[in-house]
C-alpha cells in the first residue's frame, strides 16, 4: 500500500516537527508558537500532498539516512552503525591564523567553508548567524556569506531555532554553487529536496553537517535572560558558548548583550536549565531522531568530548570526511600545515558523543516501545524487545518529562509574570536528575 499525502499540519501535530523550512515558501511561511519553536503557520499547512511526504524529514515517506548515504556515498572507505558511511575521521584544529580562536570549537566549519570559497567550488555558504532582534524578531537566522568575512561572522554554536525556506529560495533565484551547514534533520532536508528538484541538486553541491544532542527552542534564551536579571527586551545579542582557552571546552559560559552596551553572564553550570543532557526546551521531534553525526552530509563536525581534548578551552573538532572530495581537502589542509589533525576510528568517534549515541539508540528504541510516534515512521533504530536496565529507563522517563513539562511551566511563568514559577521548578528538576542520572557525584 502506497503511503499516505501528509501536510505540515500532520507532522506537526504528531510533535515530530523540526521547523526546518524545506516545506516551505513565502517570508511568513514559518512562525514561532507558544513554545518558541518555529512552525508552518497558514492555509498551506494544512493541505496534503505526496511531494511534501517525500521531502519532510519525519515522514514515513521519506528516504531514510542510510538510504540518503548509499546513493550520496556508494564507494565509501569504512561504513559504521554509529557514525555512517566515511573516508576518514579526525581529531583536532585549524592551525591557520584566526580560525580556531573565532570559532566556539577547533574552527573546522569555518575553515572548510572558506576553504570551498577559496578553491572556487562555490559562489556562497547559507550557515547561521546573528539577526537583529528588533528588526528581525529573532537572535538568529540562515543567511548566505559569499566572502570568508562573512563566514567568520557565522561562526560559534546557535542553540535556537532557525529554518530554511529564505535561503533556499534565494538559490533558487541567484544562479551559482552553494553549501549548507546544518544539523542532521537539515541536511537530510535539503538532499531531500535535492531529490525532488533538479535545480537545487544542481546548486547545492556540497553540505556540511553539524553533530546534534538535540534542538532547542527560543525560550532557552529568554531563561538566560531571567536568570541572569536582564530585562529580555533590552537584550540585543545572545552568546552560548563564550570562549575561554584558560578553562575546559565543556565549562560553556552564557554570556547576553544588552541594548545600553552592558553584558550579563553567567557559567551553565549555575543555571537552573544549565545540564544539556536533561533536555530542557527540547524541540519534541528529537525524541524520535536517529542521527547524532549527520550522516547524509559531505562532511561532519563535532567535539571532541574525551580528554585531553576535553579540557583544552582552545577548542577541538572530531571530523568526519564522507565525501572523496572534502577528503582531498583536509588532507591538503593537514599537508600544508594548515590544520593539526590525526586520524580516528569509529570507535573514538562514537566515545567523543557517547551520551548522544546512547540516547539515540538505547534511548529511542525504549521510547519507541513505551512512547510511540503518532505517525509510523520508519526508523532504523527498531522498538526495544528487552527493556533496558531500570535506571537507564528512569533517565529517559525523567529526560523526556523534563523536556515536556519545560516547555509548559515556562508559558505558565510567562502568563503570570512569575519568573520564579519556572526557575525554581527548574532547579528542583536539574537535581533530581542529577542524582538519577550522575549517582557517584
Amino acid at each position: 500500500m502506497a503511503d499516505p499525502a501528509l501536510g505540515p499540519n500532520d507532522v506537526v501535530g504528531a510533535g515530530l516537527c523540526v521547523g526546518c523550512g524545506a516545506c516551505a515558501a513565502g517570508s511568513a511561511a514559518l512562525s514561532f508558537d507558544g513554545r518558541g519553536l518555529l512552525v508552518p503557520s497558514g492555509d498551506w499547512a494544512r493541505r496534503r500532498s505526496d511531494g511534501f511526504a517525500r521531502i519532510c524529514p519525519f515522514s514515513p515517506a521519506a528516504h531514510n539516512e542510510d538510504e540518503i548515504a548509499a546513493d550520496r556515498f556508494p564507494a565509501a572507505a569504512h561504513r559504521d552503525a554509529q557514525i555512517g558511511s566515511y573516508e576518514q575521521a579526525y581529531v583536532g584544529h585549524v592551525a591557520e591564523d584566526g580560525f580556531r580562536a573565532n570559532g566556539s570549537s577547533g574552527g573546522m566549519v569555518s575553515w572548510v567553508a572558506a576553504e570551498l570559497l577559496r578553491r572556487g567550488l562555490i559562489d556562497g555558504v547559507a550557515h547561521v548567524a546573528a539577526a537583529d532582534p528588533g528588526r528581525d524578531g529573532r537572535f538568529f537566522s540562515y543567511r548566505i556569506s559569499r566572502s570568508e568575512a562573512g563566514i567568520s561572522a557565522g561562526a560559534k554554536s546557535r542553540y535556537y531555532p532557525v529554518e530554511l525556506s529564505r535561503i533556499l529560495a534565494e538559490i533558487r533565484a541567484v544562479p551559482g554553487r552553494y553549501a549548507i551547514v546544518g544539523v542532521p534533520c537539515f541536511i537530510k532536508a535539503v538532499h531531500l529536496l535535492r531529490r525532488e528538484e533538479p535545480l537545487l541538486a544542481e546548486r547545492i553541491p556540497f553540505t556540511l553537517g553539524l553533530f546534534c544532542g538535540h534542538m532547542k527552542s527560543a525560550r532557552f534564551a529568554e531563561s538566560f535572560a531571567w536568570q541572569l536579571g536582564a530585562p529580555f527586551e533590552q537584550v540585543k545579542a545572545v552568546e552560548y558558548r563564550l570562549k575561554n582557552p584558560a578553562r575546559p571546552a565543556n565549562w560553556y559560559t552564557a554570556h547576553l548583550t544588552l541594548a545600553d552596551g552592558s553584558t550579563r553572564w553567567q557559567d551553565w553550570w549555575h543555571l537552573a536549565d544549565g545540564d544539556w543532557g536533561a533536555g530542557f526546551f527540547q524541540n519534541p521531534a528529537c525524541n524520535y531522531c536517529d542521527d547524532v553525526v549527520a550522516e547524509t552530509a559531505d562532511i561532519s563536525f563535532g567535539d571532541a568530548w574525551v580528554e585531553p581534548y576535553s579540557s583544552d578551552g582552545r577548542g577541538t573538532n572530531v571530523v568526519i570526511a564522507r565525501s572523496p572530495l572534502l577528503h582531498r581537502i583536509l588532507r591538503d589542509g593537514i599537508a600544508e600545515g594548515r590544520l593539526a589533525f590525526s586520524p580516528v576510528d569509529a570507535a573514538f568517534v562514537a566515545e567523543t558523543q557517547a551520551a548522544g549515541l546512547r540516547h539515540r539508540r538505547e534511548g529511542l528504541a525504549y521510547r519507541l516501545r513505551v512512547f510511540p510516534p503518532r505517525l509510523p515512521l520508519r526508523k532504523r533504530v527498531r522498538p526495544a524487545s528487552v527493556a533496558p536496565p531500570l535506571r537507564r529507563r528512569l533517565i529517559y522517563r525523567f529526560r523526556a518529562s523534563i523536556s515536556a513539562w519545560s516547555h509548559r511551566v515556562f508559558a505558565l511563568a510567562r502568563r503570570t509574570h512569575w519568573t520564579g514559577l519556572y526557575v525554581h521548578w527548574a532547579r528542583l528538576m536539574l537535581a533530581l536528575y542529577r542524582r538519577l542520572a550522575y549517582p557517584r557525584r
